[in-house]
């Protein structure tokens, strides 16, 4: 089990809506053929959320393409996915979903030496003026990387 990290989808999504309080990585449970489409990076999150059911975490709404090749083994692409979490860490992101009005997001999907993971992040809404005030920062960001550029190329 390598520490070579390959990205298979990212959720920008959840970063441009949400705060992103805590990051929490887990494994997800997946079939043969899912493995193989996420290894050709057939995979979406952008519409998906984690849920905790009967004490066990789910994520909604992540689509897998169906393997090309894998005819009758093939699962639906928008079918729940247990995740693979300790119960102790299930019981704090309940804790804190139940008490403080938090939300979890899947924030990206990776391959980990040949594990499947995902990042997911204990997150809390923004607000459309908190969104404003982002896109103020990044427009005063990009103003000054611009005028180091100049300065450095006339230097």
């Amino acid at each position: 089990m390598g520490d070579s990290i390959k990205q298979i989808a990212n959720n920008k999504k959840a970063f441009h809506d949400f705060f992103v309080e805590e990051s929490l990585e887990c494994g997800i449970q997946l079939f043969g053929t899912e493995v193989k489409s996420l290894r050709l990076g057939q995979a979406s999150i952008k519409e998906s959320f984690c849920q905790i059911r009967n004490g066990e975490c789910f994520i909604v709404g992540m689509h897998i393409n169906p393997y090309e090749r894998g005819n009758i083994f093939n699962k639906d692409p928008l079918r729940d996915r247990k995740l693979l979490l300790h119960r102790r860490e299930i019981d704090r992101l309940l804790g804190k979903i139940k008490e403080q009005g938090y939300t979890l997001m899947p924030l990206r999907l990776y391959f980990k030496g040949s594990l499947v993971k995902l990042d997911m992040g204990l997150c809390r809404g923004k607000k459309i003026y908190d969104k404003r005030e982002d896109m103020k920062k990044k427009a005063q960001r990009r103003e000054l990387e611009k005028e180091f550029k100049k300065a450095n190329i006339r230097v």
